[in-house]
């Protein structure tokens, strides 16, 4: 990436982290009030946090000297809750005004006082952490918001070969605890990661992801952010309403939480939409709004690209002087903070040459105390030498014998693996084969009874010629006529029927193409229904389907998909009939198959009213080889293999059940 694309880039990656409401002077001197009559460290404490969220983003370096107090006074409290979250906070303001150096030894410095999980002891005031509950959440979240915080770092000093590595950190830490505010910030800024390096489709993915994990999060304050990353996006193909929709959100959440930072941000990309289209005037308002607004010390970048903007415009309005005065200022200014911007950068990198330097003088130190130890131990050693020989060949006869078991056992456990995976397979192919058979058996009694009376007509063809009447001959030729047009309907019928079998039955590609995602819902309903009714003739159940039309083709591999609509189908029919055994005859067993469009998804639900899932086993259901079947009538592989096909779809296999009442299989899958 070249220095001009990444200042380009540099006010949407300087935009906040969090920050308390905005208020006005009154506010902040209370806060000052409170804090010079505070009577004890805990409550100098929190005022001091306080104070500090409230100055980062707009005075980071009034803010770092709160954050610095809270340091020292956690240190005095033995807080390390306390202490390491000052340390985030420290590095971030140093960040804030490009000191990258002293950023990273403060990300670092924080990371190492909680290294250690038992120094995350139930102090005072743990649960203001991040939403957590327990010490050991807050610590694990403060953890992953420095590796969150630590991959901005490395995007703005271009380390981007750790960025990714961060963000994934903290991803995985968000998962472990359920913390919809780091879910939501880290998947944000993948998204803004793959943009970046040209791959949209996979930043769209992780933004849509990040807005899911917005709408449960107690944590609102950086939506705008988010809005205005989607807005680029829209911007970056060509889809100006979209782009236009998420950057009004955007400048609506902004003035709401008074984030001046994304604000500004916002009106700076408006003004770029609106020249994109064509709307000069529209555009010189932003551009002017970004320069009013960008008054503070952390607002520079996006002061320079605001006069760049507006001379861009007025240069397309043919006011020569004033595009040439707005180009001056905003190079100048923009200069000035490459040159700043450089010189942190080049003291970062040093840094990391004298972290290098200082690593491979403690190399050496290691090798020599190594050689040391070497000797001793070699000395050492020549005294054991032979019993150890001769333990170690007694253990090495044991492990061989062990090895010789074990490798029996292991291929003995993949060779009933593959046996039962094939097991699966082959009742899901009985299925389909009772089905298809039920299915082409039709259209061939067709063809049979339509052949036996062509026949027949024939035969009294020939008797009418004999006898002359040509009136009757041509009545009969058109019968023959007629149901030789039937015979040859009901071939083409059942023709079709083996074509479209053998494409669903043959050997997977792999490749996900094209499909009418009814069409193959509705045609393994049938074949389920008929696949079973085959094997017991006194089964019977209503069929419903409520198919979204609005659907249309979504890109699937669709032999797996079939595969996995088939076990949902067959099992709900299987329970229904199983509870039709038990119950009066006032229950009509029943299998409805729906699907529905929801926003960038697609839903198909497989729903019975049967005995529903006890909730002992609910948790159990999608794990490998487990069945509530009778032994020999299931495997327990098909819920686990529909789990994981669907998974592979980038999809998610769900189920709703409520005992003694049914069950909803539902299937979701991203449009693509």
């Amino acid at each position: 990436m070249n220095l001009k694309a990444f200042s380009g880039i540099l006010s949407l990656l300087l935009m906040p982290l969090v920050s308390l409401a905005q208020g006005d002077q009154v506010y902040v001197d209370s806060v000052l009030i409170a804090l010079d009559h505070a009577k004890s460290d805990t409550v100098r404490l929190e005022i001091n946090r306080e104070l500090g969220f409230y100055y980062q983003d707009t005075r980071a370096d009034i803010a770092i000297g709160y954050h610095q107090e809270r340091l020292v006074l956690s240190k005095k409290l033995n807080f390390s809750l306390w202490e390491a979250d000052a340390y985030q906070q420290v590095g971030y303001c140093y960040y804030r005004y490009l000191n990258f150096s002293s950023s990273y030894e403060s990300y670092m410095n924080g990371l190492n006082v909680l290294e250690n999980p038992s120094r995350a002891i139930d102090e005072w005031g743990y649960q203001n952490f991040s939403f957590s509950k327990t010490p050991e959440d807050a610590r694990l979240s403060i953890v992953g918001m420095i590796h969150f915080e630590m991959s901005r770092l490395f995007f703005a000093s271009r380390s981007f070969d750790q960025v990714l590595s961060h963000l994934r950190q903290a991803y995985r830490i968000g998962e472990t605890l359920k913390n919809k505010k780091i879910l939501s910030l880290s998947s944000r800024d993948i998204g803004y990661y793959y943009y970046q390096n040209n791959q949209p489709d996979s930043a769209y993915h992780y933004y849509q992801l990040s807005l899911n994990y917005h709408k449960g999060s107690p944590y609102q304050i950086l939506i705008g952010s988010l809005y205005l990353f989607v807005s680029q996006y829209y911007l970056g193909e060509k889809n100006y309403d979209s782009a236009h929709v998420y950057c009004n959100k955007a400048l609506v959440s902004s003035n709401k939480d008074y984030k001046t930072g994304t604000l500004i941000n916002a009106q700076l990309l408006k003004g770029q939409i609106f020249k994109r289209t064509g709307n000069i005037d529209s555009a010189l308002y932003y551009s002017q709004k970004v320069i009013e607004n960008s008054g503070s010390p952390n607002t520079r970048d996006r002061l320079a690209a605001g006069y760049i903007l507006g001379s861009s415009l007025y240069k397309i309005m043919k006011k020569d002087e004033l595009a040439y005065h707005y180009l001056e200022r905003g190079k100048i200014l923009s200069d000035s903070l490459n040159d700043v911007y450089n010189a942190k950068l080049l003291q970062f990198q040093r840094l990391g040459f004298d972290e290098k330097l200082q690593l491979k003088e403690l190399e050496k130190e290691r090798e020599i105390t190594k050689s040391r130890m070497r000797i001793y131990g070699l000395l050492l050693g020549l005294g054991i030498f032979v019993l150890v020989a001769l333990l170690l060949y007694r253990n090495n006869l044991v492990k061989q014998k062990t090895n010789i078991v074990l490798n029996a056992t292991l291929d003995n456990l993949k060779s009933t693996q593959s046996q039962l995976i094939q097991s699966e397979k082959m009742a899901s192919l009985g299925e389909l084969t009772a089905g298809i058979a039920h299915e082409i058996q039709n259209p061939l009694n067709f063809v049979n009874n339509f052949s036996e009376v062509n026949k027949e007509l024939a035969e009294e063809l020939e008797g009418e010629v004999d006898k002359g009447n040509t009136l009757e001959v041509k009545a009969l030729a058109r019968d023959i006529k007629e149901n030789q047009e039937k015979i040859l309907h009901h071939g083409k019928r059942a023709d079709a029927i083996v074509k479209g079998m053998l494409q669903h039955s043959r050997s997977s590609s792999g490749v996900k193409e094209p499909t009418d995602i009814n069409a193959l819902a509705d045609e393994y309903l049938r074949l389920a229904y008929h696949g079973l009714r085959a094997k017991d003739k006194s089964f019977n159940a209503t069929m419903k389907t409520d198919f979204d039309e609005s659907i249309g083709s979504i890109n699937v591999v669709s032999q797996d998909m079939g595969r996995v609509i088939l076990n949902l189908i067959t099992n709900a029919f299987y329970v229904v009939n199983e509870k039709a055994k038990i119950q009066d005859s006032s229950y009509e067993p029943q299998v409805i198959v729906s699907t529905k469009r929801l926003d960038s998804k697609i839903e198909v639900r497989v729903k019975d009213n049967g005995n529903g899932i006890p909730d002992s086993i609910k948790e159990k259901i999608f794990q490998p080889f487990f069945t509530t079947k009778p032994t020999g009538q299931g495997t327990g592989l098909g819920l686990s293999l529909s789990y994981d096909i669907v998974k592979a779809h980038g999809g998610e296999l769900k189920v709703e059940t409520k005992e003694g009442e049914g069950s909803i299989f539902s299937i979701h899958l991203p449009i693509v």
